[in-house]
């Protein structure tokens, strides 16, 4: 007779446990947890005192169950979590301009849910914060070609983009006005009829056109932001509420900041005053009390006549004649780049970190952070070397041989006075770096590696131990994406990073940071021996120019490996709906639910990038309908 096999044997050895257990449980419950007086109860040894016994665990799980917290009556409105059987709930819609290639984003308040997920109902759709509101800053530009040459036309078509690249770094949107928006003012043909100074025609036709606009601050193109992006000033002009009109003294009427009420009403007062014929500007046409005066400037710097004059004698000279005036504008352009570069750097005292968590067998993935931090932290070329802007009157200037520091910790640290640039690499590209494989099936995912290794290892020394890698979630977009942070970090995407090495990737960092990056390496003053012999010769770089570790650096083999394990990763991960290959799609989704929170951190990241550069190119496309458009009176880049 065949041996009947137990119903249990078909569960695994710890179910079978388990269950055994569970049903002595209920066993007890049912036969011991009886209110009434068992006689065969009393008759069994320590009857009595195991009935005892179960009355006390029954009345404990009882206290426990009433100590849950309560399902809301209306489980309608309840969260979908816990009404797991009701009807499934639509995506909410798709907004618009919210996909870039692969990365998809919804902006909402819920951005720090520390799953996307839960809120799009779309895993590849992650949540941002919404977008910060840019107040419009306006500059009025003359494009008449009297007495114009067309080497002076490019080099005022250069200042205007410095001026443009400056003001959108500081989370502004500049408007380049012309004498189309002048004209389209009510007051336009009131101003025709009067015989104006030249001086004062060229400062009502500004007005006019920021009358025409708008609310907002109106400045000269050769006035820029020469400050860290959390100057009070910058701050204030950022919330775009500017209740009085305000002028800055020592700013020589180059900087406004006004309602389009105020405006219309100076505007009005001035072409109705009776010296307005005599008068230069508009602050002599009005009352006095027509302005509120305000001379906390210091983060914004005037490349004025008088200023240049007084602090680049050189460059004064040029200007000041008719026949190297095109010269002398075009060496300004690189000098303001330069001031602007150099404010930025000393916004950072302590210098560029390039996050490196698990060094090991991943420098290929920081590679372009390393080369755009050497790219800051390099003196950018300049007409006057070791100058400082008008706003300052003792800088540090950056000198070659003094270059910023860019340290590699292994952690993110929160520093105001750090900047930080991180590569976020996809679970499925880390994995094959640090296990040199690109199989990468369940088993091998579930048994040989650990989950969330990048986002635990980052955040090591900010929040220790102790914390679930989903609580590490918060902390990190608010490192990515917070008002505090946004501007003092910098986060790639490991498999197609910015980079330094093509000219688009180049122009998208130029107006992240607001400045143009060196594109040569400046030379630092040192001269090499002619006969340089071994007691001569400088000495070597670092053990480690990658990584503060005692580890040596990585082998030209070792670096070729990590290149193939990122290319094949990198079509896993970016092109795996094109290669329609089963098991590649399968693997990337098991390593996606098996490090959670590395893969929604890297989703997030992708989409903040992205969402960036959309925002960027819409508005370079508005303002391309006016650059260059009609034959009269437009700029063009």
């Amino acid at each position: 007779m065949p041996r009947r096999r137990n119903p249990c044997s078909y569960l695994p050895r710890r179910l079978q446990i388990v269950t055994s257990l569970a049903a002595f449980l209920l066993f007890s419950i049912l036969f011991l947890g009886t209110s009434q007086s068992d006689p065969y109860v009393n008759a069994v040894p320590y009857g009595p005192q195991l009935q005892s016994g179960a009355h006390q665990a029954v009345d404990a799980a009882q206290r426990a169950v009433q100590s849950f917290p309560k399902l809301p009556k209306n489980v309608v409105n309840a969260p979908a979590w816990l009404n797991p059987f009701g009807p499934p709930a639509h995506k909410p819609a798709e907004q618009k301009n919210s996909t870039m290639g692969e990365a998809k984003w919804f902006s909402d308040w819920k951005w720090q849910n520390p799953f996307s997920s839960s809120i799009t109902m779309d895993e590849d759709r992650s949540v941002l914060p919404p977008e910060r509101a840019r107040p419009s800053i306006y500059t009025y530009f003359d494009t008449s070609s009297k007495g114009k040459n067309e080497k002076t036309h490019k080099a005022e078509k250069q200042l205007l983009q410095v001026w443009r690249r400056a003001w959108w770094a500081k989370g502004f949107k500049p408007i380049v006005l012309g004498i189309a928006e002048a004209k389209n003012n009510a007051e336009y043909r009131k101003m025709q009829g009067l015989e104006l100074t030249a001086e004062m025609e060229a400062e009502m036709l500004r007005w006019l056109a920021w009358g025409n606009l708008g609310t907002g601050i109106l400045c000269n193109w050769l006035v820029l932001p020469m400050a860290g992006y959390d100057d009070a000033l910058l701050g204030f002009l950022r919330r775009g509420e500017y209740p009085e009109l305000t002028r800055y003294p020592g700013l020589d009427g180059a900087f406004y900041v006004g309602s389009k009420v105020a405006v219309d009403k100076t505007i009005k007062t001035a072409l109705a005053s009776e010296n307005i014929k005599q008068v230069k500007t508009i602050v002599d046409a009005v009352p006095k009390n027509s302005f509120v005066l305000d001379d906390k400037h210091d983060g914004i710097a005037y490349y004025s006549t008088a200023a240049i004059k007084a602090k680049y004698p050189t460059l004064h000279a040029k200007l000041d004649s008719e026949a190297t005036r095109g010269e002398g504008l075009s060496l300004l352009a690189p000098l303001i780049n330069s001031h602007l570069h150099q404010a930025w750097q000393n916004t950072f005292p302590s210098g560029i970190a390039v996050l490196h968590p698990l060094p090991k067998r991943t420098t290929t993935i920081h590679t372009p952070a390393m080369y755009i931090a050497r790219n800051l932290t390099q003196c950018p070329d300049s007409p006057v070397p070791a100058s400082c802007p008008p706003n300052v009157a003792t800088c540090r200037p950056c000198v070659a041989t003094q270059e910023r520091p860019i340290s590699t910790p292994p952690v993110y640290r929160n520093s105001s006075t750090l900047f930080t640039i991180s590569s976020v690499p996809h679970p499925y590209t880390l994995i094959s770096l640090l296990y040199s494989r690109s199989d990468l099936h369940v088993k091998f995912i579930r048994r040989e590696t650990d989950r969330d290794s990048w986002i635990s290892a980052i955040t090591d020394e900010l929040l220790g131990k102790g914390p679930s890698s989903f609580a590490r979630l918060r902390p990190m977009k608010d490192a990515v994406a917070s008002e505090y942070s946004a501007h003092r970090t910098l986060w790639l995407v490991a498999e197609k990073p910015l980079s330094v090495a093509t000219e688009a990737d180049r122009e998208e960092l130029d107006w992240f940071f607001g400045f143009q990056l060196p594109r040569s390496a400046t030379s630092n003053g040192k001269s090499m021996t002619p006969v340089p012999g071994p007691e001569r010769r400088p000495p070597p770089p670092p053990l480690s120019p990658y990584h503060d570790s005692t580890e040596p650096p990585p082998t030209p083999e070792q670096l070729a490996n990590e290149q193939g394990f990122l290319r094949d990763s990198t079509a896993a991960i970016m092109h795996a709906g094109m290669l329609k290959v089963k098991n590649v799609q399968r693997n990337r989704g098991v390593v996606e639910a098996w490090n959670l929170a590395d893969a929604e951190i890297w989703r997030f990241v992708r989409a903040w990038e992205a969402r960036r550069s959309v925002e960027r190119q819409l508005w370079d496309e508005e303002e391309g309908k006016f650059l260059g458009k009609g034959v009269f009176g437009r700029w063009a880049v």
